[in-house]
């Protein structure tokens, strides 16, 4: 069997490792997600207590999940404990339930990053990246941007304030055609911005 000739081998270079090349060189030059930045101080203290979600990008473990809310009590190590529930499918549904636990990955911080467990040893990053002054709403994100929460103290927001957070959201890297409504009692569902 004779051997490829210099002109085949370098054709055979530009139609198969060539392209595959440039596309390595175009992925390596592509530009990585904007660092994700969160609140620069968060109180726990304040942050305690009862919100109820407004909307969120849907994930697998809240399927068929309505009137959602969580639930954050300051514990005397530092920790914080986290109640998640919601109703099954209707207001009237089985209530579903989990508890884990929350804390600052760097204490002596306050920044707004939090690692949240419920299993060991599966842990999340929950980065506060919008917070009121009055701790009346907030948005909760993950760096890779696959994950968002908005919650409030009610079931529902005023129509300018919701605007407002959809803009930073966006601002943010995150995609708001993934941004869906929660069900809430007796709260009426923002979805999208009104021209």
């Amino acid at each position: 069997m004779s051997r490829p000739n210099r002109a085949t081998a370098h054709l055979r270079f530009s139609r198969v490792v060539a392209p595959v090349l440039a596309g390595a060189m175009l992925l390596a030059c592509q530009s990585p997600a904007p660092r994700l930045e969160v609140v620069p101080n968060l109180d726990l203290d304040r942050y305690a207590g009862v919100w109820y979600e407004i909307a969120s990008f849907p994930q697998r473990f809240q399927e068929g999940c309505v009137a959602t809310q969580a639930e954050y009590t300051l514990r005397d190590d530092g920790t914080v404990r986290v109640v998640n529930q919601c109703r099954d499918e209707t207001f009237d549904g089985e209530l579903r339930r989990i508890e884990g636990r929350a804390w600052a990955p760097n204490p002596a911080e306050s920044e707004g990053k939090l690692l949240v467990e419920f299993f060991w040893p599966f842990r999340g990053k929950y980065w506060v990246i919008a917070l009121d002054p009055e701790y009346r709403h907030a948005v909760v994100g993950h760096p890779s941007r696959d994950y968002l929460w908005i919650l409030a103290r009610e079931r529902t927001l005023p129509r300018d304030t919701h605007d407002a957070l959809l803009d930073r959201i966006e601002a943010a890297g995150f995609d708001l055609a993934r941004l869906v409504p929660t069900p809430q009692p007796n709260a009426p569902v923002a979805s999208r911005k009104q021209p």
